[in-house]
């Protein structure tokens, strides 16, 4: 099965399984689970490269303070063997809604610090609504667990010649942005006017060696992404492009950086905000510490697809030209 077919059997099997629940709601289930996936594999990738096996990956806990701060070192987040992924569903029938809570809820315990700002309430949007998966604890089970095996078989080990995930992710993006009507525009740029965009931009950056590029309406940072494949062409090394978006509703900055994260962008190059750009666009600064940590940003380019159709009162914002 290509990439297609699989991208398509994915979003058809999901249209039929949201039931009630809004398309544009719906999103942050699947897409929250399969950015999950991809971090969980990502572990165990990283678990086998020092010389783990299967037998004896249900070692890995969080009793081991060793390999729980070499792990965090390393990807900036330690996931246990009982919630990885691949133990949700070798748990068959004895998986519970109740270990997904429990996954998420150990997750955000423990992130590596100095990734924070990248990995930090990433997962509160799928968290606080896994209620609305069901009426009761069996039948949110059941939609979760249809959910994991619908995604199982997505490969997010890099070992192909072109990037499935990305491809499989941005097409369940622009199917629940078709699906969401006029909504669309609060989480995703048509691809083709993003393409667009990104070869002006690239063509104005090719010479540098390095950029920053901001997007203060990023969405689901599809736009900053396509932009950076496009500059990186020319610059040779992606590593030296930094990207920083700013999103003002929460579970649309989750796909920011869900987004930016499984595009193998490294967390020190994505820096991300959940604000009004309206009302607090950058500079930036610690909102514990706002003088001492005052950062004015300089950026290369500056990219958006502003929610046009928003009511507000220019009154209120002379500022903004």
């Amino acid at each position: 099965m290509n990439k297609q077919q699989l991208a398509a059997k994915i979003w058809e099997s999901a249209n039929k399984m949201r039931s009630k629940i809004e398309a544009n709601e719906y999103k942050d289930y699947i897409l929250g689970f399969i950015f999950y996936k991809f971090l969980s594999d990502k572990e165990v990738k990283y678990l086998i490269e020092l010389g783990y096996t299967n037998d004896d990956m249900d070692t890995v806990t969080e009793d081991d303070k060793e390999i729980v701060e070499n792990i965090q070192k390393n990807i900036g987040y330690f996931i246990s063997y009982d919630n990885l992924f691949s133990t949700w569903l070798a748990k068959g029938s004895d998986f519970n809604v109740a270990d997904v809570r429990d996954a998420l809820s150990a997750f955000s315990r423990l992130i590596n610090t100095s990734h924070k700002k990248v990995f930090d309430g990433v997962f509160d949007t799928l968290q606080t609504g896994l209620s609305k998966l069901g009426d009761s604890s069996n039948s949110q089970t059941k939609a979760i667990s249809d959910l994991l095996h619908l995604i199982k078989d997505i490969p997010m080990d890099g070992k192909q010649d072109y990037d499935v995930l990305g491809f499989i992710y941005e097409y369940l993006i622009s199917n629940f942005a078709a699906n969401a009507g006029k909504k669309a525009g609060e989480f995703y740029t048509p691809h083709e006017v993003s393409l667009l965009m990104s070869e002006i931009v690239a063509d104005h950056l090719k010479d540098r060696t390095e950029i920053k590029i901001y997007d203060p309406t990023s969405g689901s940072g599809s736009l900053l992404i396509n932009i950076g494949k496009a500059v990186g062409k020319h610059m040779g090394d992606s590593d030296r492009i930094k990207y920083y978006a700013q999103e003002l509703k929460e579970n649309t900055y989750n796909l920011t950086r869900m987004n930016l994260v499984m595009r193998g962008i490294l967390p020190d190059n994505i820096v991300t905000r959940n604000g009004d750009t309206l009302e607090e666009d950058w500079p930036y600064f610690d909102e514990s510490d706002p003088v001492g940590t005052y950062d004015p940003l300089y950026v290369d380019a500056v990219v958006s697809n502003p929610p046009y159709s928003q009511n507000w009162n220019p009154a209120d914002n002379a500022h903004v030209r």
